[in-house]
């Protein structure tokens, strides 16, 4: 691969760690799909993992778990180009974006907040203005029944 799968910031999955497979490819193609394997398969111990941080690996673990295979190795498949280094291009990018989404931290906690007095105020007022104006709209009453 020309490019190495960069997690995120200055995080690199070394190729030594990725295992490549490839096999023939279901799909449009005519006579050069049956010789050729362009179907990838891409597979990345996770758990023996040592280019993570341990924090990020726990993370990735935990996130990631109802996709590993034997609770350690992701795996990605690409198959929907004819040529075998599109699908390796698209299987290493897709393999980047679920690891850098496995290893995001937490988004913060909402802290919820009150309404100023303000803001309370004028919505009921602007209510009750509302109110009005629709009540000046319908038929007076009758009298005399």
């Amino acid at each position: 691969m020309p490019e190495p799968i960069r997690v995120r910031g200055s995080v690199v999955v070394p190729d030594a760690e990725l295992v490549w497979r490839f096999s023939r490819s279901s799909g449009p193609g005519g006579q050069h799909v049956n010789t050729s394997d362009t179907q990838v398969e891409l597979r990345y111990d996770l758990a023996a993992s040592a280019a993570l941080p341990e924090v990020w690996k726990q993370r990735a673990l935990e996130r990631l778990a109802g996709r590993l295979v034997d609770g350690r190795v992701l795996v990605v498949r690409a198959s929907e180009h004819r040529s075998q280094w599109r699908n390796r291009e698209v299987a290493a990018a897709r393999l980047a974006s679920l690891l850098g989404e496995a290893t995001a931290p937490p988004p913060k906690t909402r802290r919820p907040t009150k309404p100023s007095r303000g803001l309370v105020e004028r919505r009921l007022s602007d209510k009750k203005r509302r109110s009005d104006l629709k009540r000046s709209r319908s038929a007076p009453p009758r009298g005399g029944e």
